[in-house]
């Protein structure tokens, strides 16, 4: 199968479209004929990867080697690589697919990426996973889902419902201080800690409920637009490049997981 072509998995009366040709990233989730996801080339549900969210004036440092990505959110460098890469079409079944694209320029160092979607009647577990070829390095992984708010047109909108620890304080340049506060008001484009794992839930009364779950202790939440809200679970931080660097080694590559699940309230 041409990597240029969309891979379309079904379950039931649940169908997934990725398009590996843009990002991998998935371009539709319709649930009994419902679309959940914004449409349009930048939304959907996108990977984050290698880093997530913005990285402070794209610098970071690998020991003692210093590096500068494209700042293509001036003045920071935001969401990674991978939504802006051709990945490779590696497996596909009637509801199970796998793809990869090799890490190179702009990000400075060699190694294979991966993301599997598993899809059932009520769930989609998705995955990611950084190998290195050789050099050790520092990433991040996650996923940012744009979920219309208004799913089904003429009802009420979706309403999100979590329960973090805390709320990392976000300075004037949108990078998180490292101090943890009380959960603010919305709306939000701030990063959330859940450290014993992402737990969020969405709910278009009396129609469906979604949960994101992750083991990951990260979850950023957007809804500062109309059209949707987004539940980004990751592997660290805005800036985590930076301030919570999690190593990619040869012996120790990096892999998360979060799960979808939802539950038709109109069949109650």
């Amino acid at each position: 199968m041409s990597s240029e072509e969309c891979v379309r998995l079904a379950a039931g009366d649940v169908e997934l479209t990725v398009d590996p040709a843009g990002g991998c990233r998935i371009t539709s989730l319709r649930i009994a004929g419902t679309e959940l996801l914004r449409q349009g080339e930048r939304y959907g549900c996108f990977p984050m990867v290698p880093w997530c969210g913005r990285t402070a004036g794209g610098r970071f440092s690998n020991g003692g080697v210093a590096h500068q990505l494209p700042l293509n959110s001036p003045p920071h460098a935001i969401h990674g690589t991978g939504r802006d890469t051709s990945w490779r079409t590696a497996r596909t079944g009637p509801a199970e697919a796998a793809f990869t694209y090799e890490l190179g320029e702009p990000w400075p160092y060699r190694g294979l990426v991966t993301q599997t979607f598993e899809l059932t009647e009520d769930s989609l577990t998705l995955q990611l996973g950084i190998e290195t070829y050789d050099v050790s390095f520092p990433a991040q992984a996650g996923w940012h889902p744009w979920f219309l708010r208004h799913a089904f047109p003429g009802e009420k909108e979706a309403l999100i419902d979590f329960t973090p620890d805390w709320q990392e304080e976000r300075g004037p340049d949108h990078i998180p201080t490292g101090r943890g506060i009380d959960l603010m008001h919305g709306p939000w484009d701030d990063c959330f800690g859940m450290p014993d794992g992402v737990d969020v839930t969405l709910t278009w009364p009396d129609r469906l409920e979604l949960t994101v779950k992750s083991r990951e202790e990260w979850v950023v939440i957007y809804d500062e637009q109309e059209e949707a809200i987004c539940v980004e679970p990751q592997s660290g931080p805005p800036n985590g490049l930076n301030t919570h660097p999690r190593l990619v080694t040869p012996i120790d590559p990096l892999e998360v997981a979060a799960t979808w699940t939802w539950r038709r309230l109109d069949r109650a």
